[in-house]
């Protein structure tokens, strides 16, 4: 008589092939489902993200029950419902007569925690699969990062390169000669470009159950359901896809830095929520872009610029991630201490960019990453907010977030906290930055062209004084040196006029 073999399925394993499956009999087996409150509260998550997973999850189990597999599914609203994984384990343990647990690994330090103790805990045999929906296991990474005293994505996305053949030609070189186009992706985007729109997914009837539930039960959660628009079944986000490489894709790489009022998405492709929660394969979608290039549909600087994103930072910040272990949310190497502002949860405020980014990310759980890197990320390193704070922020509201991909991009890349493990140097700029990449300026309370004075921009004396007040610590970051002359050349009532600009500035943000 064959054993029976519990298979727990996490909402971001929504993948078919996912590990855990490979190899298993259906008749064996029972795909277990879960709800739980632990993880729909552990932060406030968006309201549009927790719909996203949960409605996700419930048209997996549809399709995984279709194949043949025999799926036990939990909702939030089940009365007996323990609100954990471990909780319901216990519970599935009761109901079924299973010999062993087998499950592809957890993404995050929490949940992997929870799995690491269920043998001991139920006392019986637990095997734990690697993900192989990433190219680099964590041994690779370790392999790549020992002995180096600089890990710089650049050099790690080439290793992925030469792993994947992906962009390599016939001698082993980078196709065109070059490893990276990124000089080439920074052109602004103007209002009369024709810019494609993603698909709007009409919801049907899983998905309208989900949203109605959502908005009674996680009310005091931030974000909207208005404009719930994601798609939940593979093959919607297959659609989607299709839609970015036919009409995105080719000019993504030029304007992929680009930032316009009243458009979210431009050229970017909306895939990463379902990349990330399983809908869709990462290595299949590069293998895809990479043809596109062959085929001459789309210039390179677009295809390497995209592959760059998936094999390049997302493999490296997930090395990142549980390399530096999960101490890692704890880091602030600048000391900042500054609460959150309101309008993080609001979009209320006079700054044009911030009420931009921050408005379309309350209405769609979505933001591309230069309006997360150099808008809200931006004013949250120069403004000294708290880091733990900033990085529960964007854990939040983002439909892609899981902390695994999450925390490294906002503690390490955006917010400096662990002090240029991933970054360089701080991703610190007055207004100009946001001036020359977009049109958000024009349309402004506030004056870019001015540090101080009443409606002088924000941005501007920030940034300098995020400059003085730190370069005890970044004074020795050779990639701000330029930067910390021109401030050194200013006279000293220059310098004072800017502290004082800031502080003001500052103090308003805090009500004082």
């Amino acid at each position: 008589m064959s054993e029976k073999i519990l298979i727990p399925i996490l909402g971001d394993q929504l993948s078919m092939d996912i590990s855990s499956l490979d190899g298993q009999n259906p008749d064996d087996c029972i795909l277990l489902m879960m709800e739980v409150e632990d993880e729909t509260t552990y932060v406030r998550h968006h309201k549009a993200k927790i719909a996203y997973i949960l409605s996700a999850m419930r048209h997996h189990a549809k399709a995984l029950a279709e194949r043949g597999w025999s799926v036990d599914y939990v909702k939030l609203a089940d009365p007996d419902n323990r609100g954990s994984f471990s909780g319901e384990i216990a519970r599935a343990l009761e109901r079924h007569r299973i010999d062993r647990i087998r499950i592809t690994e957890a993404g995050e330090w929490r949940v992997m925690a929870m799995i690491e103790n269920w043998e001991d805990q139920f006392a019986i045999p637990v095997s734990i699969c690697p993900d192989r929906r990433f190219i680099a296991t964590h041994q690779d990474f370790t392999n790549w990062a020992d002995g180096k005293k600089q890990l710089r994505m650049e050099y790690f996305y080439r290793e992925m390169r030469r792993t994947t053949g992906i962009l390599i030609d016939r001698d082993g070189k980078p196709e065109g000669g070059k490893w990276n186009y990124d000089s080439a992706n920074r052109k602004p985007a103007r209002g009369d470009l024709s810019i494609p729109q993603p698909i709007r997914f009409r919801p049907d009837a899983i998905t309208e159950q989900v949203l109605t539930m959502a908005a009674e039960e996680f009310s005091g959660h931030p974000g909207s359901l208005e404009q719930f628009h994601f798609a939940v079944t593979h093959e919607e986000a297959m659609r989607q896809k299709r839609k970015f490489l036919d009409e995105a894709l080719p000019r993504f790489g030029d304007y992929q830095d680009a930032l316009l009022s009243g458009e979210p998405f431009l050229w970017h492709s909306i895939l990463s929520p379902y990349i990330n929660s399983g809908l869709l394969d990462p290595l299949d979608l590069c293998h895809e872009v990479e043809q596109r290039y062959r085929d001459g549909d789309v210039p390179l600087n677009a295809a390497e610029g995209f592959i760059r994103q998936i094999i390049g930072w997302r493999e490296y910040i997930r090395g990142i991630y549980w390399r530096e272990g999960p101490d890692y949310v704890e880091r602030n190497f600048l000391k900042a201490k500054r609460p959150l502002p309101e309008f993080y949860y609001s979009g209320e405020t006079d700054m044009h960019c911030l009420s931009e980014a921050i408005g379309q990310t309350l209405d769609l759980a979505y933001a591309h990453h230069i309006q997360r890197l150099m808008i809200t990320g931006n004013f949250a390193l120069i403004a000294g907010l708290d880091p733990q704070a900033v990085h529960q922020w964007y854990l939040e509201v983002y439909a892609d977030a899981y902390e695994w991909v999450e925390l490294p991009n906002t503690l390490g890349m955006s917010q400096f906290a662990d002090g240029g493990i991933i970054a360089s140097k701080p991703y610190a700029s007055s207004g100009n930055y946001i001036h020359k990449m977009s049109d958000y300026c024009q349309k402004c309370h506030y004056d870019v062209t001015k540090r101080v004075g009443e409606n002088a921009c924000p941005f501007n004396a920030l940034y300098w004084d995020f400059l003085d007040r730190n370069q005890n610590r970044l004074a020795d970051n050779n990639r701000l040196a330029m930067p910390y002359r021109t401030w050194g050349k200013m006279d000293s009532q220059t310098r004072d006029d800017i502290r004082r600009q800031a502080k003001s500035f500052l103090d308003q943000l805090q009500g004082n």
